[in-house]
């Protein structure tokens, strides 16, 4: 019997021999600690999400979210966002950058009062999806980022841009790849050092984000893209596999598989860190995260949230250690 070599987008190659002469290294963007918790009603203690991101930063991520500087009337669960902030500033991990969401200039000052260096702000490629989460325009949106950006200029403060809804939408269905490397294109040339692609509600496959990617890249250099990938219909780890193909170099994720998105209702949470983590060193990849790290973290998170971890890989390892 004749065994066919492996198909990667039509190539007769190895995937594994492709990426490892493409790729070495993947950067993990850890968001559980923001975008992952912001969604939770359970309110976590503050002490409790400070020990998260300790034990996040001691696995060896050099990027975690720690916190979101918006109303606390909108997310309840970010109203202790300075004292956050100024004490992961203190933990002993100076390799680590804790950055943070801000959605305007009021955000921002609060931020760099609580000693942010790095910020996050963020726009979307749904114009449906500005209006539901930030009230104003796709362009209104941009335009407001102007004073931020700015001011973290003046201050010395990288910023980081999200797209949100870069393959579809709760309200409008299927976007246009063109729309989203227009916004990714205008955060990149306002000076966000990195453009964070999300597929906010988890409705991407390998082929949808292929063609996206496709049309960013066209307007923005990968090196200066991340991937972040909701799982609501088990395609993240496909389409960040995709993404690497692609050349894409950094993937945002969420230990225990933590989040969702208040503005998009039936969206489940981040792809989980751990499952993440078990791709890339299947593929050879070196991230310089302790995989057995981030899953104690993610059991430590889940029993704060009195439940398992959604992780599959963290299951499984927890599996493993009881028997």
């Amino acid at each position: 019997m004749k065994v066919s070599r492996p198909v990667w987008s039509g190539v007769l190659i190895s995937p594994m021999r492709r990426f490892c002469s493409r790729v070495d290294k993947v950067r993990i963007v850890e968001v559980g600690p923001r975008d992952g918790l912001q969604n939770e009603k359970t309110i976590v203690p503050t002490h409790t999400k400070i020990e998260f991101i300790d034990r996040l930063a001691a696995a060896g991520l050099s990027h975690v979210e720690a916190t979101s500087f918006v109303s606390p009337k909108w997310v309840p669960q970010m109203a202790d966002h300075k004292e956050v902030l100024r004490a992961v500033n203190k933990l002993p991990h100076g390799h680590v950058s804790y950055p943070v969401l801000v959605p305007n200039l009021k955000g921002f000052h609060s931020a760099l009062e609580s000693g942010a260096k790095e910020i996050a702000i963020f726009g979307a490629a749904s114009e449906s999806f500005s209006q539901k989460n930030i009230n104003c325009t796709i362009s209104e949106s941009l335009n407001r980022f102007n004073d931020v950006m700015a001011a973290a200029k003046a201050n010395d403060v990288k910023v980081r841009g999200y797209v949100s809804c870069v393959v579809g939408c709760p309200y409008e269905g299927l976007i246009n790849p063109e729309i989203v490397a227009e916004v990714s294109a205008r955060m990149y040339e306002m000076g966000c050092y990195e453009i964070s692609l999300g597929d906010t509600i988890g409705v991407g496959t390998p082929g949808s984000f292929r063609t996206m990617l496709r049309s960013v890249t066209s307007r923005v250099p990968v090196e200066h893209l991340a991937v972040h990938c909701h799982d609501t219909y088990g395609q993240a780890l496909a389409n960040i596999l995709t993404s690497l193909e692609l050349g894409v170099r950094v993937v945002d994720s969420s230990t225990a598989g933590l989040g969702g998105c208040p503005y998009a209702a039936g969206a489940s949470g981040n792809v989980a860190t751990e499952d993440v983590l078990y791709m890339l060193q299947g593929l050879g990849l070196s991230t310089g995260v302790d995989l057995n790290k981030v899953a104690a973290a993610g059991n430590f998170i889940s029993q704060a949230l009195k439940r398992e971890t959604m992780s599959k890989v963290g299951r499984a390892i927890s599996a493993k250690k009881k028997c």
